[in-house]
């Protein structure tokens, strides 16, 4: 008779944490990379010609993403408001990302521990949740980017799309993970 695996709690955040931190690297690769040819391939050329226009416009200014913003934000609260320059808030911007992809992977792994809903399309459905509730909502909503109702649709194809990779890649690097635990 086979035997099953055990359900554990802790094991099961522990796979998720290491996954999740894995997959958030994998997700970092996938947006520069080909992501970025994604985000080209459908955008229109009206959008890549007002880019381009920002771009020249802008040379001197630097554009801080979500990530950078929350990491100054994460210092300004623990310090009582000591800012961060922008060389240190590119430095911190990899913590958040990395941080936020090992919380997030946890909490998955204790979920898919119990509840074979948490893995529906093998982690593509747990992917698209968090780029619902953290791009599409709670960024917007902590004053890191502007409302989504400022972008143009296409904008967000590699932001998605790489979420999904970060949740099938989570998915199967649990997996792994677990059998070893």
């Amino acid at each position: 008779m086979a035997q099953t695996r055990e359900k554990h709690l802790v094991r099961g955040m522990i796979a998720g944490a290491g996954a999740g931190c894995a997959a958030a690297w994998l997700m970092n690769q996938f947006m520069s990379g080909p992501g970025e040819k994604l985000h080209h391939a459908v955008e229109s050329d009206e959008q890549r010609r007002a880019e381009e226009q920002q771009h020249k416009q802008g040379q001197n200014n630097v554009e801080q993403d979500a990530t950078m913003k929350a990491s100054d934000a994460i210092v300004s609260t623990i310090t009582g408001g000591r800012h961060l320059s922008i060389e240190e808030q590119r430095k911190g911007a990899p913590l958040v990302r990395y941080g936020l992809g090992t919380f997030a992977g946890a909490i998955y792994g204790g979920l898919a521990e119990y509840s074979p809903a948490a893995r529906t399309g093998f982690g593509a459905g747990f992917g698209a949740a968090l780029f619902a509730s953290g791009d599409l909502v709670a960024v917007p909503a902590l004053h890191l980017a502007p409302p989504i109702s400022q972008f143009p649709p296409s904008s967000f194809v590699n932001p998605f799309a790489a979420h999904l990779v970060y949740g099938t890649a989570t998915e199967l690097l649990r997996r792994v993970i677990r059998l070893i635990l």
